[in-house]
């Protein structure tokens, strides 16, 4: 891990307002709500696998390999991780009875949203370490804490679940204003029986914020256990989260059908969560081994492969069970 940063003042410039060419680019795409169609999804998903391609090929030719295998790790563990941010707004939509055509919309909001937070995240995790080494001990044992929740969840076969009643955000907000019935397009706000009232886009934009919270306590102490570099951190949330509205056009008939996901991650986070604490003990005692960042990429790329490949056996053995009537 890089003790000094490789992004100059000029870089983080560049960087954010790529981002938030990128972030209006996809706002104007969702001005005039439509359901998205296979090919548009696939082609923008392409387009944002190879945005950060391409920058991880150019931190690696300038900046050396160690930079760029660090980039490239950290991006495979948030893309895993936010497809199970994908998974929690696809529960939202339906809770929400979202219309079709102001997905991308909602989809949007919670990728803005989880950017900020990221980006908040970030900082104090940059302050945390400079703090001390102690700060690798903190964040490793909150990932390997959640690595066993979201293990016994994944063996109890607990499913998310998601009641809009009984989220705080949504009954704070009906508590301060009154929330209409329907949907009026993408709006959050309208004047009804003069005065101002939510609309049920706001519920549900709210509840997509809160999660956001959720997910970037464990995003960002994981992408920290690869490189503790924060401009690197920051951009491989930001990669990983830029796609994500196409991605769940792609995804969302797959999604429910990665059964051993939630497996997977939980091993991918205990094992970084392992990784921080083997790496704060080695900065007290030289003998402790030090986890190579080439490695977490190999076992990361195995994991999610191996918990695809047993979803994929699962949901067969399942099928052939079915069409024989057992």
């Amino acid at each position: 891990m890089p003790t000094e940063s490789i992004a100059s003042p000029q870089l983080w410039a560049v960087t954010i307002a790529v981002l938030l060419v990128l972030l209006a680019l996809d706002f104007v795409m969702t001005r005039r709500p439509h359901d998205v169609p296979m090919r548009e999804a696939v082609a923008w998903s392409v387009f944002y696998l190879a945005l950060p391609a391409a920058f991880g090929a150019y931190v690696w030719m300038v900046h050396g390999s160690e930079p760029g295998v660090e980039f490239f790790t950290g991006y495979v563990v948030e893309k895993s991780l936010s497809v199970d941010n994908l998974f929690v707004f696809m529960l939202l939509l339906t809770a929400f009875a979202v219309p079709t055509k102001l997905t991308q919309r909602v989809l949007l909001y919670g990728i803005v949203g989880a950017l900020v937070l990221r980006g908040i995240f970030i900082a104090a995790g940059a302050a945390l370490l400079s703090a001390g080494t102690w700060a690798f001990l903190l964040f490793g044992g909150v990932l390997i804490v959640t690595a066993v929740k979201v293990l016994r969840d994944a063996l109890k076969h607990n499913e998310h679940q998601v009641d809009p009643g009984q989220m705080r955000a949504t009954r704070l907000l009906r508590r301060l204003m009154p929330v209409t019935d329907e949907y009026h397009g993408t709006k959050l706000t309208i004047r009804q029986a003069g005065r101002r009232a939510l609309t049920p886009m706001a519920l549900v934009v709210a509840a997509v914020f809160l999660t956001d919270v959720v997910f970037a306590v464990d995003s960002v102490p994981a992408v920290y256990g690869v490189t503790s570099d924060p401009y690197l951190v920051f951009a491989t949330n930001a990669f990983a989260l830029l796609g994500l509205r196409a991605l769940y056009f792609v995804l969302r008939n797959a999604l429910s059908k990665l059964r051993h996901l939630n497996h997977g991650l939980a091993i991918i986070l205990a094992f970084i969560g392992a990784k921080l604490v083997l790496h704060w003990a080695h900065t007290v005692w030289s003998w402790v081994p030090d986890v190579p960042t080439p490695l977490s990429l190999v076992v990361i790329i195995l994991t999610l492969g191996a918990v695809t490949a047993t979803s994929l056996l699962a949901n067969r053995r399942d099928a052939l069970a079915a069409s024989r009537g057992v």
